[in-house]
């Protein structure tokens, strides 16, 4: 009887490690259904679906504290359904782009589907307002206090010559099939309306901060660029849903923005048949004394991030660059366009 105790054993051993096995697919897939069956929680993964907010925000917009939401988003983590990223001292979270585990991607996607399919509450919608408008805010007044050293400011992350000729060159051999019409967000103290105006027959200068749309004019009138015109607002503005351009050029000007991908969404609806958008920004970094030093209210963006904006407002990227900077910090510039163009290369 002994010596039949150990295949005994090994059998038992081997039926229980099975078990364990296939329980693991379970207690993940409960974990999922756990963390999703409840309505706070779903309405955090909805708020969650266009951008990523503070701890601290998300106490704001929910009226909740901040002990009793961070237990939920715990549980979101913990179902791979929300992700974080450090900004400095804070902790964002965003929805997760996809799952580590294969065979829970379809009820992964379907659950934000139909998340998303549901209209959210007039009070969040107003609660996320009134964050946007403090971000907003915040760096409005930051430019506003520093419009007259803006380019020292700038110097210290990337200087434009840094960037400004490859961007340019980017531009120039995009897959453009007109050149009438352009819109730069952000445009700062004008140097790349020189470019613009060059290529393009009008040029549409946008900027939210009137002490730097002035030095941009300023820069215009002095390099006799009398093409463009100059309109004081965000991507919001009413002026900008009459506009159809060929193309929109956002500089160094996201990583200010209170909604990236709000961003991404306005000027693609500008966009004229075959036009392009062509980003160019931060990569991720971890130098938080931008913030302070250079009204930064993120810090950089992954990739992904960008792709992930674009492909929300029905963009694909057709072209991208990497440029490395000698103070650490590394520049993307991104060229992208409507689905139905044509398929995405990279450089």
């Amino acid at each position: 009887m002994l010596l039949d105790s150990a295949p005994m054993n090994a059998n038992h051993a081997q039926i229980v490690g099975l078990h364990d096995h296939q329980s693991q697919g379970f207690d993940e897939l409960a974990n999922l259904c756990k963390a999703s069956a409840d309505l706070l929680r779903l309405q955090i993964l909805r708020v969650l679906q266009g951008d990523s907010f503070a701890v601290s925000e998300l106490c704001s917009i929910f009226a909740v504290r901040q002990p009793a939401l961070s237990h939920h988003l715990k549980l979101l983590a913990s179902a791979d359904l929300v992700t974080t990223r450090r900004e400095g001292n804070s902790i964002f979270y965003r929805r997760s782009l996809g799952t580590q585990i294969p065979s829970l991607e379809p009820l992964h996607s379907s659950l934000f589907d139909a998340v998303d399919a549901i209209e959210l509450p007039q009070t969040l919608i107003h609660g996320i307002e009134q964050v946007y408008a403090l971000r907003a805010a915040n760096s409005r007044d930051f430019f506003t206090r520093n419009a007259a050293k803006f380019t020292q400011q700038q110097d210290l992350i990337a200087s434009y010559q840094q960037y400004a000729a490859t961007v340019a060159q980017v531009l120039a051999d995009a897959p453009l099939g007109r050149r009438q019409s352009v819109l730069e967000v952000g445009p700062g103290d004008g140097a790349f309306l020189e470019v613009l105006s060059a290529q393009f027959a009008r040029v549409v200068a946008l900027d939210n901060a009137e002490e730097m749309l002035g030095k941009a004019k300023q820069h215009a009138q002095q390099k006799d660029l009398s093409n463009i015109t100059f309109i004081h607002g965000d991507t919001s503005t009413a002026e900008l849903r009459k506009l159809q351009v060929d193309c929109v050029v956002i500089n160094m000007v996201l990583h200010h923005t209170p909604s990236p991908g709000q961003i991404f969404k306005d000027v693609a609806n500008t966009l004229a048949p075959g036009g392009l958008l062509l980003v160019t920004d931060l990569c991720h970094h971890d130098q938080a004394w931008v913030r302070e030093n250079c009204g930064d209210i993120w810090l950089g963006f992954e990739p992904a991030d960008l792709n992930h904006y674009a492909a929300d407002a029905g963009l694909e990227e057709f072209a991208s660059q990497y440029l490395a900077q000698r103070n650490g910090f590394q520049i993307q510039v991104r060229l992208y366009g409507h689905h139905s163009q044509q398929g995405s290369t990279d450089e």
